[in-house]
């Protein structure tokens, strides 16, 4: 199964929505689907430049290493050659930072990312996750 942009656009919506509660700085979400093409992308007003690249790096990445934004983070503390290279590859489209996670649907099956990006990192990820909890 894909992500429907119903699910997306849900997903992007709460994670915004949790984003206001929070009072962050203005935020960027976007939501991929498995093989990284995005779906969906809402950006508020006021939202930094490259809000864009970075919340789809950390959305793209995500799906393209089937782990969590946050996890890559600290693969980079460990094996900061390995994720430097990630980068390489990717011509820059990972972002190892906190704030991009994996979308699973009823079944456990993996249909793409959330990636959140205007805050600190522990922020964006607060927000993706309650984007997530709130399409469910």
């Amino acid at each position: 199964m894909d992500i429907t942009l119903e699910q997306a656009t849900n997903i992007i919506d709460g994670a915004l929505k949790k984003a206001r509660e929070l009072q962050t700085a203005p935020m960027a979400a976007i939501v991929v689907d498995k093989g990284g093409n995005i779906v969906a992308f809402k950006r508020e007003d006021g939202a930094s430049l490259l809000r864009f690249n970075i919340a789809y790096g950390k959305a793209w990445g995500s799906v393209g290493m089937l782990m969590p934004s946050r996890k890559m983070a600290e693969m980079a503390q460990e094996r900061p050659s390995f994720v430097a290279a990630l980068g390489e590859m990717s011509m820059g489209r990972v972002v190892p930072s906190p704030g991009g996670v994996l979308i699973y649907d009823a079944q456990q099956e993996l249909i793409g990312a959330v990636g959140v990006s205007g805050d600190l990192p522990d922020l964006d990820e607060q927000c993706a996750l309650a984007g997530i909890q709130s399409s469910v």
